[in-house]
């Protein structure tokens, strides 16, 4: 089933006003100046991908269209995000919301009954479906953003590195050091591994493809990921990964061990062997590293994103549950 008229998107980051009425305005303004143009963030991106994902599919959509949407009441809202939204305004249209909302149902437990025109509540992956559906149902889907495969290509030539080390876990934190990240730079240095490092929120999206480029794999270090688009980055330039993925329970400190507790999480939720290998900590990283190098030229991570992850497949998928609301409201 295809979709007849343009989807209606709307995404917003939340910028209120601080001290003065309207002075957002000219601290948009200001911040532009002196920090240039705005990075996308993770849900950023999702709104990106996703629009141009339905360009090359074909499929027209208006974009923070207020005006035309309150006129429709009857047509579908997709909120992208982020949450306020949702929250800040009110809506008669049907709502899909996400994924670039809230991290766990405990931030509004009664959303449906608040808000029964949400029809889905859409998260990045399946794990975070599966934490979410105890309290939100079968209205729970996951569903992730492309990736742009032509910006983030193969690269030959001969690569100077053996790894570059992607390194999210975040300052202070034990495993930044002495628990993983020192063990793991320590046997790479007794093995005569060369080896670069970049670390998340520090980089342009030309800096990692640089990296990249004289990279023959990566080391993926990171306690979960809901998607983990800088993971699909790197294994759609056709780089192997070697992932850190612990499992254990969802250790966001916002919401673990008080308010969640959940498990098992995952660092790579969109994965198979043709993306690279993992291990679980540095006790088994030496020999899931040996059986990584050994395998290095079997395999195929690009392939993998191809078949699975690529911007025209994964706005289908979203025009997929846009219809399957649209046949639920006839």
């Amino acid at each position: 089933m295809e979709v007849n008229k343009p989807l209606n998107l709307f995404y917003a980051e939340p910028d209120p006003d601080r001290w003065l009425r309207y002075d957002r305005y000219p601290r948009r303004l200001i911040r532009r100046l002196v920090r240039g143009k705005q990075r996308p963030g993770g849900v950023m991106t999702i709104a990106i991908n996703l629009m141009k994902g339905l360009d090359k599919i074909g499929v027209p959509y208006r974009f923070n269209d207020y005006k035309y949407i309150k006129k429709h009441p009857g047509e579908i809202a997709c909120i992208i995000g982020k949450p306020h939204l949702l929250f800040d305004r009110k809506w008669e249209n049907p709502i899909m919301f996400g994924a670039g909302v809230y991290s766990h149902p405990v931030d509004c437990p009664d959303l449906f009954e608040r808000y029964p025109n949400v029809k889905r509540f859409l998260v990045p992956g399946e794990w975070m479906r599966l934490m979410c559906a105890p309290f939100y149902g079968d209205k729970v889907k996951a569903w992730p953003v492309g990736i742009d495969t032509e910006h983030w290509q193969s690269f030959e030539g001969e690569k100077e590195f053996d790894f570059l080390i992607y390194n999210k876990i975040p300052q202070g934190h034990p495993r930044h050091g002495t628990e993983l990240v020192n063990p793991i730079v320590k046997t790479l240095n007794e093995r005569g591994l060369s080896f670069h490092f970049i670390r998340y929120g520090g980089y342009t999206h030309q800096e990692l493809i640089d990296k990249l480029k004289t990279s023959k794999a990566a080391i993926f270090l990171s306690e979960h990921e809901t998607q983990g688009l800088a993971c699909q980055q790197i294994l759609a330039t056709n780089t192997p990964i070697l992932a850190w993925d612990p499992g254990g329970y969802w250790p966001d400190p916002d919401y673990y061990p008080d308010k969640v507790k959940y498990q098992p999480v995952s660092s790579v939720p969109y994965w198979d062997e043709r993306c690279g290998a993992k291990f679980t900590s540095a006790g088994d990283f030496e020999q899931n590293m040996e059986l990584f190098l050994n395998a290095l030229d079997s395999y195929r991570p690009r392939d993998y994103v191809m078949e699975n992850l690529t911007l025209e497949i994964c706005a289908q998928k979203y025009i997929d549950l846009h219809n399957e609301v649209e046949m639920e409201l006839k």
